[in-house]
């Protein structure tokens, strides 16, 4: 199956594990869980989804990779103890806990959090003196004389033999103790994770031209072949921070990350010619609905694969908007009600602003911390309480400056601090509005009837945050190219319509 078919049973067996009786008892003991074992070639995103669902389910993630243990970390150290037995005393071996599992114990210990996800990677290549106790751990959720704990559940991954020299095979009792789950690469749904993440259009457009160069992995006479969704994910973030600080992208540091010739050089050969296109197109007189009958006539008379770079540079200009649009919304509606919040405490004269927001900003950065500590905070959510803090901390610096003010004088400060914020969202939101008409019209007089206006209402109705967007916000060009509205009325039943944000 593919990666999200498999992020979606791997979430749906931990709900399920999750879950308990009318006493409060797991329905299924943690030893009689199904470790989830992952099979799937390097690369493709297990690690990553792991990270998903923690985050979406709010629980705690400890990783470790198991190709770097041996049995003593593993399992623990040998002592020596003492022990009475019929009357008499013995000296007994007993092990120290396990690294892994004091892992587990530590972040319970940290950050509160009860429950979570014990990933344990590349568990079918671990060393022969650790194979055994491998097995064990596996069937009975034991290493050495310690237990997971209850509410971990563990989920495992490992890479197919043809990948891996070291790999080893597990008996057909190990083996019927496992929900194993086979994953293949898939481009376009990797795709779809990928744009909501913020992929490099160079790479998504490359990818959409030649999808046979996104995942290699083999041997060639001329040495290993590999080409992985993560090098491509890397590969994109390194290309954003280049351009960001004037760095030239070539091919020298392309192939550090598509470790195969022929990919790495058909990559480089083309973020040139990518980078061509965009400083011909100018996207940002698209976008304003100023440009000019050069650039129309070029585009109408492209080739396809021109069309489709040039599309993977509007698209890309257009979901960055929406994407710090989305976390500004979000940052906003959270603020209404601190500051709501914070109106009904000033009603008490003994009541501070000041320590009512360091109180909030206090919890917001635990939240921050809690988070990263626990590996269960989404990218999203990091942003959004970022935002929230800086908001939050230009507030507190405005009510010092009024001398430190209190009661009605300290909310007027916050409502007009919040107030600019809110009308500045609301330009951003009119200029988003006219983003996506001047898109829209551009391509509807240069493409006319042409696949790519479908590819634009494709990607809008696929990504998160054009869909929240729509969702919320409308907008008529996309409702009128996209006729059916199947996606738009469900998403309705879905989400609520925009609170007004004046407090």
């Amino acid at each position: 199956m593919n990666i999200k078919d498999a992020k979606e049973q791997i979430k749906n067996a931990i709900i399920a594990y999750f879950t308990k009786d009318e006493y409060g008892e797991y329905q299924i003991a943690t030893e009689d869980q199904r470790p989830v074992f992952l099979m799937g070639p390097p690369g493709i995103g297990k690690t990553a989804i792991m990270q998903q669902i923690a985050s979406e389910l709010g629980v705690g993630l400890v990783s470790y990779s198991m190709t770097h243990h041996t049995r003593q970390s593993a399992l623990g150290l040998p002592y020596i103890t003492k022990k009475s037995y019929g009357g008499k005393e013995y000296s007994v071996s007993e092990y120290t806990m396990s690294e892994i599992i004091a892992s587990v114990y530590d972040m319970m210990e940290d950050t509160g959090v009860r429950e979570g996800i014990l990933f344990l990677d590349e568990i079918n290549c671990v060393s022969e003196t650790l194979a055994p106790a491998m097995l064990q751990f596996l069937q009975y959720k034991i290493f050495g004389r310690h237990r997971v704990p209850d509410g971990w559940i563990v989920v495992t991954a490992g890479n197919p033999p043809e990948y891996n020299n070291s790999v080893r095979e597990f008996d057909t009792v190990t083996w019927d103790r496992l929900k194993r789950i086979d994953i293949e690469p898939d481009y376009k749904i990797w795709k779809e994770y990928a744009l909501d993440r913020g992929v490099h259009p160079s790479i998504s457009t490359y990818l959409d031209i030649k999808s046979s160069d996104f995942y290699r992995v083999e041997s060639t006479v001329e040495g290993k072949s590999i080409v992985t969704a993560r090098a491509w994910l890397n590969l994109s973030d390194m290309i954003r921070l280049y351009e960001q600080n004037d760095i030239d992208v070539d091919e020298k540091m392309v192939s550090q990350y598509l470790q195969d010739k022929k990919v790495s050089k058909s990559f480089a050969n083309y973020y040139d010619l990518f980078n061509k296109y965009r400083s011909d197109y100018r996207i940002d007189d698209i976008l304003s609905g100023k440009a000019g009958s050069d650039v129309k006539d070029r585009a109408s008379s492209a080739k396809y694969d021109e069309r489709l770079s040039l599309l993977g540079l509007i698209l890309d200009r257009v979901g960055s908007d929406l994407r710090q649009h989305y976390y500004d919304e979000q940052i906003l509606i959270g603020e209404r009600e601190i500051f709501s919040r914070t109106k009904a405490g000033l009603r008490e004269p003994s009541v501070s602003a000041l320590q009512l927001l360091d109180d909030v900003i206090a919890a917001k950065r635990s939240e921050l911390d809690t988070g990263k500590r626990a590996n269960s905070l989404s990218d999203d959510r990091r942003r959004i309480l970022h935002g929230t803090i800086n908001d939050l901390e230009s507030s507190a610096k405005a009510i010092v400056q009024a001398g430190e003010a209190t009661g009605d004088e300290a909310f007027e400060i916050l409502r007009t601090d919040f107030n600019k914020r809110r009308d500045e969202h609301i330009k951003k939101t009119a200029w988003i509005d006219s983003e996506l008409e001047n898109m829209f019209d551009f391509a509807e007089e240069v493409f006319a009837d042409g696949p790519e206006m479908l590819i634009i209402v494709t990607e809008l109705t696929k990504g998160f945050y054009s869909a929240h967007y729509i969702s919320r916000h409308g907008c008529s060009k996309y409702f009128e190219h996209n006729k059916e509205l199947l996606f738009y009325e469900r998403q309705s039943e879905i989400l609520r319509e925009i609170e007004d944000l004046d407090l």
